[in-house]
């Protein structure tokens, strides 16, 4: 099956412009795939921050605590509040 592609048109400050230029030129691939690359570390990186916050609130116990507290009670309301 082919990749899609999509044409898309940026506007980059000339710093940005020349940055690309030269990864491109050290990495000896296309200033496509520089921005490629650069998206797919973007992506993975914040999807590591985003597992470490996770991790991170868990290892707090004092706020597992009251994450449980809260939804026991939001059970318990909804409980109280269906007709027998």
């Amino acid at each position: 099956m082919p990749i899609m592609t999509h044409r898309k048109t940026f506007i980059l400050d000339e710093a940005t412009a020349n940055c690309l230029k030269r990864l491109a030129a050290r990495w000896q691939v296309s200033q496509t795939d520089v921005l490629r690359r650069a998206v797919a570390l973007a992506e993975a990186s914040l999807q590591a921050d985003l597992e470490d916050n996770y991790r991170a609130m868990a290892a707090d116990e004092a706020r597992e605590m009251e994450a449980l507290a809260w939804s026991e009670a939001l059970i318990g309301d909804a409980q109280a509040t269906v007709p027998e």
